[in-house]
């Protein structure tokens, strides 16, 4: 991003291909009038879009979604070419259809108003209302995904959204708003808006939206609640992760080999509820570390854009060069790198091109382990027992998934109860089930998006007593 500059000239916002260092796009950065201009018409619009059935909104959107599934031919190449990731695994349009389908599902119910009495003498109720206008500040890892979380149930719920994507995905919000608009939803209802860091802070600082919700780092997300602070317009915020996966001595070795590998190096390991340290029981501690060894060593590091690669380019220099930083670090400090990155020519060292890594020696007085990663980088280490492992997993300011392995559902929900954290799997990761609140703890954030608690979120209680005669 160019900043603006001292004749008040407008930033512009560039997305950098990290394939080859090419300009994908460039957009100019709302001046503040014509993001006054945008929200002023969205807040105009909201009450007739509010005032539609919930039926009527609920199908308006699905039909915008299945308009953007038409558009996924192009948005997968665009992704690999903005992002990085891999043509191969086909885009986000299967995760975005199903969390906005599951949402349109229970809109009625959940927007429904909760009857206390309805007698000859009284009318009493709680009615959900929306707050209004929706700012949505979407990351790059998963820009679709992560936007429709919000962006559905608040155009269900009766809001008006303003989308903000990312620099990296510039142009994703671009489609999902033309998609929602080709399919019917009002344009001022739902629009997309360019804007520098300083202008989204005097708009937040100047009350202009209803209900925020950002997805990005912690720092990100503190800078939101500093610019917010005071006007008490709520938050939603979805920061960092440092999710452990934790092997237990009764479970599928293979299986949990597959299923954590797969969640630490998927997306090149750039994804909040990615696995980022791993535990495993000392008499299972050996085998896992080299299965895990072999299976990643046959990955395939290179160009998004081809069909055989597994492993794509980090979105930018700057979070590899922090991948590299902390592996340095740990190695100096005494970890052992299990795979020899000589084995990926794709990776030169200095670039986007990452080479996968597991480390063992790890502890947590080491960045690799503390810190959040966000690549293909994974620590693991042995543990004795249950207890161990739950005192590792806590040990962290993160809370947004665990990941536990064994066969008894009982002991992962006993271990489960203990860890901190906003989702407990077992036998799976790195998994959005909209009927769950997706939410987090500690520095993972606060809020949480889809199931009955998304909407619930992104309405406002009102109370009606009524005295009749």
């Amino acid at each position: 991003m160019t900043p603006n500059d001292a004749a008040g000239q407008p930033a512009v916002i560039r997305c950098v291909s990290p394939i080859d260092g090419s300009v994908v796009a460039e957009r100019t950065a709302f001046t503040r009038q014509q993001a006054n201009d945008a929200i002023a018409a969205a807040r105009a619009a909201q009450a007739d879009w509010a005032a539609r059935p919930v039926a009527e909104r609920v199908r308006l959107v699905q039909a915008g979604v299945t308009r953007l599934g038409e558009m996924n031919d192009e948005v997968v190449p665009e992704l690999a070419r903005m992002m990085g990731r891999p043509v191969r695994y086909g885009g986000e349009f299967g995760g975005t259809k199903e969390r906005a389908d599951y949402m349109a599902g229970i809109a009625e119910s959940a927007l429904a108003a909760h009857v206390v009495e309805d007698s000859a003498a009284f009318e009493r109720r709680i009615a959900r209302e929306p707050h209004g206008v929706v700012l949505i500040v979407a990351p790059w890892n998963y820009p679709y995904m992560t936007a429709i979380n919000v962006l559905a149930p608040a155009l269900m719920a009766g809001n008006a959204v303003v989308l903000k994507h990312a620099a990296q995905t510039l142009l994703v919000g671009e489609r999902m708003v033309r998609a929602l608009v080709e399919a019917g939803v009002p344009e001022a209802v739902c629009q997309n808006i360019f804007l520098d860091h300083g202008t989204t802070e005097w708009l937040l600082q100047a009350r202009a939206f209803d209900f925020v919700n950002f997805t990005g780092s912690v720092n990100g997300g503190r800078a939101i609640e500093r610019a917010a602070a005071g006007t008490f317009v709520p938050l939603g915020l979805e920061l960092g992760g440092k999710d452990p996966g934790y092997v237990m001595d009764d479970a599928d070795l293979d299986a949990a080999v597959d299923g954590l590998m797969d969640g630490a190096m998927f997306n090149s390991g750039q994804c909040c509820c990615g696995i980022e340290r791993i535990y495993v029981q000392e008499r299972l501690y050996e085998r896992f570390v080299d299965k895990a060894v072999e299976l990643m060593s046959n990955s395939v590091l290179g160009d998004p854009l081809d069909e055989q690669t597994t492993l794509g380019p980090m979105a930018h220099k700057r979070f590899a060069d922090e991948v590299r930083s902390q592996i340095r670090e740990a190695i100096a400090d005494g970890a052992t790198p299990r795979i020899d990155p000589k084995h990926f020519p794709a990776d030169d060292g200095a670039g986007t091109y990452l080479a996968p890594q597991i480390l063992t020696g790890v502890t947590h007085d080491m960045r690799v382990m503390r810190d959040e990663s966000f690549g293909p980088v994974v620590g693991i280490m042995p543990v004795k027992d249950d207890e161990q492992a739950i005192q590792l997993m806590n040990d962290s300011p993160f809370g947004l998934t665990a990941s536990l392995w064994t066969r008894d559902a009982k002991r992962a929900a006993a271990v489960g109860a203990r860890v901190q954290t906003g989702t407990v799997f077992m036998n799976r990761c790195d998994y959005l089930d909209p009927a769950l609140c997706w939410t987090g703890c500690k520095d993972t954030g606060r809020g949480g998006a889809l199931s009955v608690i998304g909407f619930h979120n992104l309405t406002r209680p009102k109370s009606y007593h009524l005295k009749k005669g």
